[in-house]
């Protein structure tokens, strides 16, 4: 298949220094080259959305002009550092197609955005001989190392992009503060949209304005309308000039021209496909249009031995949840409250903004001001926080946790997309350290981490922990969750369930030795174990809904039997798989023993990422005979 538009249209240009605004032909071509990246990053986006790997357009589409100026400085003036930086690391369809340009990939490439051991990750990766030069994602982590970079080049000029949004994180204050202190040539061009996943800045975050918060840093600061390109050329020209650290707050709407989504925060994920289809069409680009119109074979639906055809994902059931607890209690201004780090669709938390806004507090995207906030509203007798964000942001508020203990705080956290399944943004969002957030001493220490297998477990562990003291960490995934099946059929978690977070759950029992499981990977283990019975192994199953508790009836029961595995999306060196083999050892107990964990890098896709870290069916069966074979 080929990309439907002619890259070779392309004409770099080579900016100097010394010139102090584009001539009449520069300006002619970077309004061609704008059109025709902008264009092309609607259609490969758009084309990852109709085979459902989601992505991100407005970011990269907004910062298409400063990428195109700043790489014309840096091929035309040996000053500018040839690399540029990247703070946003949802905009990288901006990375892929400049290394299309710049001669590292082909154009086809683009045609495999996200896609499954494709290298077009949702989030860049650094790969130096594919055309990229840093690995992004995490906000809050890339302007202390573009420090570093300026200070190993020092007669050099360091790019880096940021945003309004990426701006909001606590670490580049600090950052600042050190590029003034030691008058680094760093230029920053900040997307400001005023758009982030959940909301307007603007509104939510009043007080908040990157001239006067970089301005107050020391840093010299300029703005401009990023669609005026003579004001843009001036701008970024002279923060080059300037010496020492400078910023150019480059302001827009989000996605703008793009019908549907111009200004809006949906502008910030991927462009559904209707509204590319008509942008691409208003274009006359009939080629992309008729590639976006094609049908894309979908997958055969998985049926898992042992639980339901129906799904339900975690993460939206938390908010749901949670409602109905409040809506249940007696002034829960006064004893609660909820605060978002610009996740809340994906933390389930819209639904407490919409039905119980009372408690809701839109933090921003400030996870370790936001986590220690409900700390200390859950400090207070009586009263307590609640958060939420993803499972690989919960290690940027580990030494948080650690003081929130301390001072005996109430604080029920939601972490979502725990493990590695469905994500194609890849390594960096990858919640696969769950257990540092166990990181109290043990006495006195109530801190409790929770992951149900399913939506009606979910419910139960809510409704029975929400009033309990000290810290609860609950983990969902990104993907959705069958529900689990007795063995006559029934929801394991249905009607008469009642959780109790000092008992692991026999699922299914067995002879030849029991799987332990939890999360997404209890229905696939149990898959396994249905399958494994129909082969003649009788193997059990355990659920494991808390983590960091030892269950020392159900603990001897497996140490009783031939032989133990535990499966996990958790890191194989710091998940649950290595406590267990300890606790077993502690007691005296030998059962053939082995673990199986997250392992590797990702390597983008959705249901694949499980199977490609050594996790799918065949893996697992395959474990399960080796060990019994010892």
């Amino acid at each position: 298949m080929k990309f439907p538009f002619d890259l070779s249209a392309y004409q770099p240009l080579h900016l100097t220094i010394s010139q102090k605004e584009l001539t009449v032909e520069q300006k002619a071509t970077l309004a061609r080259n704008i059109t025709l990246v902008r264009d092309s990053i609607v259609f490969f986006t758009a084309l990852a959305n109709t085979k459902g790997l989601g992505g991100h357009t407005g970011g990269a589409y907004d910062i298409v002009p400063e990428v195109l100026i700043a790489d014309g400085f840096m091929k035309g003036s040996a000053s500018c550092y040839p690399v540029y930086f990247d703070e946003a690391g949802h905009r990288v369809a901006i990375q892929y197609i400049m290394a299309v340009l710049n001669g590292y990939k082909q154009p086809e490439a683009l045609l495999h955005y996200r896609e499954f051991q494709q290298g077009l990750y949702g989030h860049p990766e650094r790969h130096e001989s594919e055309g990229v030069f840093f690995s992004s994602g995490r906000l809050g982590h890339m302007w202390s190392h573009v420090n570093g970079v300026a200070e190993a080049h020092p007669g050099q000029t360091v790019f880096m992009f940021g945003s309004d949004g990426s701006q909001q994180e606590g670490d580049d204050a600090e950052a600042a503060r050190y590029a003034v202190a030691r008058k680094l040539n760093l230029t920053l061009l900040l997307d400001d949209n005023d758009v982030t996943i959940a909301g307007h800045p603007t509104e939510y975050m009043q007080g908040y304005d990157l001239v006067r918060t970089l301005s107050g840093h020391g840093l010299s600061v300029q703005s401009c309308d990023g669609e005026d390109l003579d004001a843009l050329f001036t701008c970024i020209r002279q923060a080059i000039v300037d010496q020492g650290p400078s910023a150019v707050v480059i302001r827009r709407k989000m996605a703008v021209d793009i019908v549907g989504i111009e200004g809006l925060p949906k502008g910030h994920d991927v462009i559904p496909v209707p509204l590319a289809i008509d942008y691409l069409t208003a274009k006359g680009h009939t080629e992309a249009v008729a590639m976006l119109q094609q049908p894309v074979e979908k997958a055969g639906k998985m049926v898992w031995r042992g639980s339901s055809a129906e799904q339900a994902k975690n993460r939206d059931e938390f908010g749901k949840i949670i409602c109905e607890i409040l809506q249940g209690m007696d002034k829960p201004a006064e004893k609660v409250i909820v605060v978002d780090s610009d996740l809340e669709g994906s933390c389930g938390l819209h639904h407490i903004r919409k039905n119980c806004p009372e408690v809701y507090v839109h933090g921003g995207i400030m996870e370790r001001n936001n986590f220690s906030v409900a700390a200390g509203f859950g400090s207070i007798p009586g009263k307590q926080g609640i958060f939420g964000t993803f499972a690989a942001f919960q290690e940027m508020v580990i030494s948080e946790i650690t003081m929130a203990r301390l001072n005996q705080a109430n604080v029920l956290a939601h972490f979502s997309h725990s493990g590695v399944d469905d994500m194609a943004d890849n390594t960096c969002h990858f919640g696969i350290n769950n257990l540092f957030a166990d990181n109290g001493l043990a006495e006195h220490d109530q801190t409790r981490l929770y992951f149900p297998a399913d939506a009606l477990q979910l419910k139960a562990v809510l409704n029975k922990v929400f009033h309990d003291p000290g810290l609860r960490f609950v983990f969902s995934t990104r993907s959705g969750t069958p529900f689990i099946l007795n063995q006559q059929g029934e929801k394991f978690y249905g009607d008469g369930y009642q959780f109790s977070a000092e008992k692991d759950e026999v699922i299914r029992d067995g002879k030849d030795g029991f799987i332990i499981a939890y999360g997404e990977m209890l229905y696939r283990c149990l898959h396994v174990v249905e399958l494994l019975k129909e082969q003649g192994i009788d193997l059990g199953l355990i659920n494991k809904p808390v983590l960091n508790i030892i269950d020392e009836s159900t603990l001897a029961k497996v140490g009783a039997s031939p032989m133990a595995l535990v499966v996990e999306t958790q890191n194989s060196k710091t998940g649950l798989g290595i406590r267990y083999g300890s606790w077993l050892l502690e007691r005296g107990y030998a059962p053939k023993y082995g673990y199986m964990g997250t392992w590797k890098d990702g390597a983008g896709g959705l249901s694949e990422q499980i199977p490609y870290q050594g996790m799918g069916t065949e893996a697992i069966v395959d474990k399960v005979k080796l060990l019994l074979q010892r």
